[in-house]
């Protein structure tokens, strides 16, 4: 009975105390800044009496995303954006180079630029944070709350005793910073703008891709004082290597006022060295063949004889030279045939009744067995030497494609290749390569597999010689030399042997392959 009365006292002064608090918060919202919860009972934790009005942002770190072909890192070529730029979604954030090629990495988010994880020329992670943008805005208060901090506030001075006490321990609010000169942002509209200025009259422009420039940087070379052999004036990397030769290059000895004597010894000059760093294609170059020398090659080489195809092209490309074809307007016009469409046409041909030379290599890490993998489609690289060193782009689905419109495809990746505008979808999925070295010169070649294919076909200069026709007469043939390389660990000499005899019947006969357009 006592416990019965003295609990309802208690909750009586509880529920007059709770009141008189209440009261007291009201008045504090009259006359002072607003408060989140209601005031607490003195003996109640401080630090949850006040709660300031939470902050509406949140810093998402952007991933640099992975673009395939097993590429664990990319090097930032140049940044378009910097802290404090407000970019928007599909916006260009930076341009990276990997073992591919150039690619720009776009904004997955619309926001402010925060933090740039790395600088121009270092190697970002594929997977892990390269920039981290402020979504304020743009973002739910939902998803806000977890990453918005609290800020206390000041309350205005106390009159009673209890907000006395809880006056005490909360933070003093600091004073307003004086005004300061507004700085205009580097942007306008909201929009980064990170456009060179316009060239004033007079002013020498300097035409380079990124990667030019990032390798003038690194040689610290003044761009403006190379003269580019490029089109149009453009500087090209050999222009860049040729004026820092020039420039490390020792002066040339002045001529003596006398004639030396006969007796006199010549004095030798000592051997000079000067270190150069590889080009970016020359690294990618360095590490592909690395690793493909780790596959035991083994070489197969045949003559081919091209007289027949010869005649062949040189029909078609009279009918060509009346009006250029086109299948439609995504391709390239053909104005002239060359021999390789019909070459990686044939090799085509020869992959249907030889699917392993189409296959790669893959190795269990579980139980470190291999086993081989075969491809459905005939993705071919074709070799090309660019300005920017060898690059191999690939041509894909081969065994769909008819003569001129491979045509048309080599065409498209040859202009992109010299322009240095391949993508990673067009230098990627290769399964087996074809290197035309017999444009440049040379009659034999041994080239190296790709890592993640079996065979490679070398194509030599085609040459003319005289041979012995029917009825034993002399006669003239146009004759090339095919070099094969294929993975010994899984290609036998006789498997290489009658797929490269598929091959050369092909382009021997080339009327055969009418029996086979798709």
């Amino acid at each position: 009975m006592f416990l019965n009365q003295s609990s309802r006292v208690v909750r009586q002064q509880w529920r007059l105390s709770s009141r008189r608090l209440s009261s007291l918060s009201q008045q504090h919202r009259a006359r002072g800044p607003t408060l989140r919860t209601p005031l607490s009972p003195p003996f109640a934790p401080p630090a949850r009496l006040f709660h300031a009005s939470r902050s509406l942002y949140a810093v998402k770190p952007v991933l640099l995303a992975d673009i395939g072909e097993g590429i664990v890192e990319c090097e930032i070529i140049q940044w378009f954006v910097e802290p404090g730029a407000r970019v928007e979604e599909f916006s260009p954030l930076c341009e990276v180079q990997s073992d591919k090629a150039s690619v720009e990495i776009t904004s997955r988010f619309a926001g402010v630029v925060k933090k740039l994880h790395y600088e121009a020329g270092e190697m970002a992670k594929v997977g892990k944070p390269f920039v981290d943008i402020d979504i304020q805005g743009d973002a739910k208060e939902a998803d806000l709350q977890a990453l918005a901090p609290a800020e206390p506030v000041t309350p205005t001075e106390p009159t009673t005793k209890i907000e006395n006490q809880v006056a005490a321990q909360l933070p003093k609010q600091p004073p307003p910073a004086p005004p300061s000169e507004h700085k205009p942002a580097p942007w306008s509209n909201g929009v980064y703008e990170h456009t060179s200025p316009k060239p004033q009259p007079g002013e020498k422009v300097i035409l380079a891709t990124p990667a030019v420039r990032y390798l003038a940087k690194e040689l610290n070379v003044d761009l403006l004082q190379v003269q580019g052999t490029g089109k149009e004036g453009r500087i090209l990397k050999e222009d860049v290597y040729k004026f820092v030769e020039q420039k490390n290059a020792p002066p040339a000895p002045t001529p003596s006022p006398f004639t030396p004597s006969s007796s006199t010894t010549p004095t030798s000059q000592q051997q000079q060295e000067t270190p150069m760093l590889l080009t970016r294609t020359q690294e990618m170059m360095f590490k592909t063949m690395t690793r493909s020398l780790s596959i035991p090659h083994f070489l197969y080489a045949d003559e081919v004889d091209f007289t027949s195809l010869v005649e062949l092209r040189s029909r078609l490309n009279k009918v060509l030279a009346k009006q250029p074809l086109s299948l439609d307007s995504a391709t390239h016009p053909v104005a002239k045939l060359s021999y390789l469409p019909f070459i990686i046409k044939a090799v085509s041909m020869a992959l249907y009744k030889y699917p392993i030379l189409n296959s790669r290599v893959d190795i269990d890490p579980a139980t470190s067995k291999p086993s081989l993998v075969l491809r459905s489609q005939h993705n071919i690289g074709i070799a090309m030497d660019t300005p920017h060193g060898l690059l191999v782009p690939v041509i894909k689905n081969v065994g769909s494609l008819n003569i001129l419109q491979i045509a048309a495809e080599l065409t498209r990746l040859q202009s992109l290749a010299t322009e240095g505008k391949l993508s990673v979808g067009d230098m990627s999925g290769g399964t087996i390569t074809v290197s035309n070295i017999g444009n440049i010169g040379g009659t034999y070649l041994s080239p190296v597999v790709v890592e993640k294919e079996v065979a490679i076909l070398g194509i030599g200069r085609m040459r003319t010689v005289p041979a012995f026709g029917e009825n034993d007469r002399v006669v003239k043939k146009e004759i090339c030399n095919f070099s094969w390389s294929a993975d010994h660990r899984v290609v036998d000499g006789a498997t290489m042997a009658r797929a490269a005899e598929v091959v050369r019947g092909i382009v021997e006969g080339p009327d055969v392959m009418v029996m086979h357009l798709r």
